[in-house]
This record gives C-alpha cells, sequence and structure tokens, in this order.
C-alpha cells in the first residue's frame, strides 16, 4: 500500500477493515462487531471510491476522494481537499434539511476520507430509476423542499452580510472543483478539448454546430460570469439525478463535494436539466411492452411541479422570516406588502431564468462534452442514441440562448411536447 508523506493513503477493501478497525468512532457505528463485515466498492461516479460496510449490528458508507479523476486517471489531477468541502456541505444542508441529507459519521481530512449512513436498498441511483421508468410520487415535494431550505437559509435572505461573508470565505479554498466545473461546463464544450466526445460520426456536426455558434458562446460567457462572481447561497455543485437517492418515499441527496457559495438557479438548473435530459433519454429505452410514453409525460410533471413547489416554497421562506437578520432585503425598507411582492416577483423571475440557462448549459456538456449520462450511454443502438441526444442538444441550445422568453415552467414544458420527431 502506498503512503503519501501527507498521511494519505488509498484504501482497499482489506485496508478498509483494518482503517474501521482502527477508528473508535466507526467502530461504536456498527455496535463494535467488527468480524465479518461484508465491504462492496460501489463507486460508479467519475471521482472517488466508496465502499459499502455492512456488519451484524450495524453498516456505514467510506467515501475516499483520489487525488486524480477517477474515470481519466491520473492524467488529470484533482485535489483531495474536495472531502473536506464535501464534508462542511453535507453538514451544513444536514441542519437545514435533515430529511434529505444523510448523516456524517467521521471525517478524516489527511485521509481525504468521509463516513456516513448507508442509504441501504431499496434506495437506488435516481438516474438508474428513470432510466428503468420507475415513478418516484415524492420527488417534486422533496427536491422542492430540499432545494428551498438549503438555498434559502445560506443566502442573504436569512444570513445577515457579515454571517455571509465569514460563510463564502469558508468554502473559497474549493476553488479547484470549481475550475473544473467552469472548464467542463462552460469552456470545453465550445472549443476542440481533449476530452471531449460525442455519438461519432453522427453527432460530428452537430457538435461543431456548438463550437461554431457564436451567439450560444456570449451567452453561456454570461452564465460563467454568474457562476464565477455570484456568492448567492451554499450551493450542491454537482446536483444532477446521479447525485440523489430515492425509493419512492425517501430522497436524499449525495455528493457534495462541489459546494460553494455560486448562484442558486446552477443547483436548480442541474437538477431541471437532467430531468429534461432523462426525458430525452426515454425514446431510446421503449420497446414493445412500453413506448414509455407515459412516463415521458410523468417526467415533465415532475419537472413543472419540482420548480412551481420551489418557487412556493422558497416565497414562503421569505415571508417567515422576512423580519430576521437577512439582509438583501430588510423590513425597515421594503415595508410595504406591495413593494414587498414586487421584489419577490423580480427575485424570483431572475432566478427562473438562470435555472434554465444554467439547466441548458449542463444539457450541452452531458453530450458533447467530457462526462456524458448513463441515461444516453445506455442506449446500445448508436443512431437511436444519437437521435435521442441530437433532439436534447437543440433544445437546450434553444433555451440557453432563448431563456429569457420564457414566463413560467409550463411554458418550457410547451416547448418541450412541441418538438416534432425527426
Amino acid at each position: 500500500m502506498v503512503v503519501a508523506t501527507d498521511g494519505f493513503r488509498p484504501l482497499d477493501e482489506k485496508s478498509v477493515v483494518d482503517y474501521i478497525k482502527a477508528t473508535p468512532t466507526l467502530r461504536a457505528q456498527l455496535g463494535n462487531q467488527v468480524d465479518g463485515l461484508a465491504i462492496k466498492e460501489v463507486g460508479d461516479g467519475n471521482l472517488n471510491f466508496v465502499y459499502v460496510v455492512v456488519g451484524t449490528a450495524g453498516s456505514l458508507v467510506i467515501k475516499q476522494a483520489l487525488p486524480y479523476i477517477r474515470c481519466i486517471g491520473e492524467s488529470w489531477p484533482m485535489t483531495k481537499e474536495r472531502a473536506y468541502f464535501e464534508t462542511l456541505a453535507l453538514q451544513e444542508h444536514g441542519r437545514v434539511c435533515p430529511n434529505h441529507v444523510p448523516e456524517v459519521y467521521h471525517f478524516d481530512r489527511p485521509m481525504s476520507l468521509i463516513a456516513m449512513r448507508y442509504l441501504k436498498p431499496p434506495h437506488i441511483i435516481l438516474r438508474k430509476g428513470l432510466i428503468a421508468g420507475i415513478e418516484y410520487p415524492l420527488l417534486a415535494q422533496h427536491m422542492s423542499d430540499y432545494m428551498a431550505k438549503t438555498l434559502f437559509f445560506t443566502s442573504l435572505l436569512y444570513h445577515s452580510t457579515s454571517e455571509h461573508k465569514r460563510a463564502v470565505a469558508k468554502f473559497c479554498g474549493n476553488m479547484e472543483l470549481c475550475r473544473h466545473t467552469e472548464r467542463v461546463v462552460f469552456s470545453d464544450p465550445y472549443k476542440v478539448a481533449q476530452y471531449n466526445r460525442w455519438t461519432s460520426p453522427y453527432l460530428d456536426r452537430d457538435a461543431e454546430a456548438v463550437r461554431d455558434d457564436d451567439s450560444l458562446k456570449i451567452e453561456v460567457a454570461e452564465l460563467k460570469s454568474k457562476f464565477c462572481e455570484r456568492a448567492q447561497a451554499l450551493i450542491h455543485g454537482d446536483l444532477h439525478t446521479g447525485s440523489i437517492m430515492v425509493t419512492s418515499d425517501s430522497t436524499q441527496v449525495i455528493d457534495p463535494e462541489f459546494a460553494f457559495y455560486g448562484p442558486m438557479g446552477f443547483d436548480l438548473g442541474a437538477f431541471l436539466g437532467n430531468l429534461i435530459l432523462a426525458f430525452f433519454a426515454q425514446d431510446g429505452h421503449a420497446d414493445k411492452g412500453n413506448d414509455r410514453q407515459a412516463y415521458k409525460q410523468w417526467i415533465l410533471r415532475t419537472t413543472e411541479e419540482t420548480w412551481n413547489l420551489f418557487q412556493k416554497q422558497f416565497i414562503s421562506l421569505w415571508d417567515e422570516h422576512k423580519d430576521g437578520n437577512g439582509e438583501a432585503y430588510p423590513v425597515s425598507i421594503y415595508n410595504k406588502p406591495e413593494l414587498q411582492l414586487l421584489a419577490q416577483k423580480r427575485y424570483m423571475a431572475n432566478l427562473f431564468h438562470d435555472a434554465l440557462g444554467f439547466g441548458a448549459a449542463k444539457m450541452i456538456r452531458r453530450i458533447v462534452g467530457v462526462a456524458h449520462v448513463e441515461d444516453f450511454e445506455s442506449i446500445a443502438d448508436a443512431s437511436k442514441r444519437a437521435y435521442c441526444e441530437r433532439r436534447a442538444l437543440d433544445f437546450a441550445k434553444m433555451l440557453l440562448k432563448e431563456r429569457c422568453r420564457f414566463q413560467t415552467i409550463n411554458e418550457v414544458i410547451s416547448a418541450i411536447q412541441e418538438i416534432p420527431a425527426f
């Protein structure tokens, strides 16, 4: 086993057991029954190792960050410190929304290691459930609750400016992962880049068209500026359907290693954009037994309900705490009901357009950028996959460029439904 000079050593299934035995907090979580532990490495993401540990008297998950991007290798280094910021985000988001964030049991900074609650079966990754065509009746309610609480309670609508600046400063060190997002979302898809890929040769011209679209580049530059410059709230930073685990009555948000104080619309857009990607992928998963048409409509309803419920709850939190410490709209200034309503209307309209823009940018990078989504990748027929991807890409390009013409989520859903088959 290689041990770095900073105390870091990558664990494997055998050494995880030794680590647990040497860590009282973890032994206690397992009821001090550490013989015969079942250990399984389940990390299917792009970055980390994830070990599920199950014993006779308890269970947990151990996640360890590597000093590079796992899906690429040592040729793309990545700071291990992301585990520290992930822990901070899990703790802060868990404090304001404990129903939808797994509890952290232990953090080892030199080892870049987090131990947390094991989300037992039947929990599965939401993306896999969407591919399988499973409906989750509480998904919109749960995700709107998570996003409303985590975004509101870490914003200037709730905090004083001094509290907010201290919180922003705490997360400024996660700049390497922010730089990674800047690169893969806002830069690489719009130029020739080493790790870009797409379903070739079917989408060769589509990828070239993205690189040649000057108006698209102008719009994505505006979004990149907001991402880099606007410390609006503590955002998850990578809130796609692969970062959410679900059952029919449980929704748990995981993997906030990209967390920092950024624009609220980035989290909202990531989730909504990934639902829309799932919608466009359904035709590739249809078969004679299930044309997926009813499921596509469920996805669109969930998309619409998520935004509408989020907006309602966010404004409700704002109204509830308008006399508190928040310094964005102090009651001494915004002291008339009609003025408060006007401020809220403008705030939510801007947030909605941000969400649409960021969501569209996230869709584009998943089709012509470095890391794709299983929704499309699991479609074996390349021509069918490209058909689904092209429809998603064309919609995303339109949405990014024309986001400000949409005033409601219903208008966005209508625009999706009006897209003709090729």
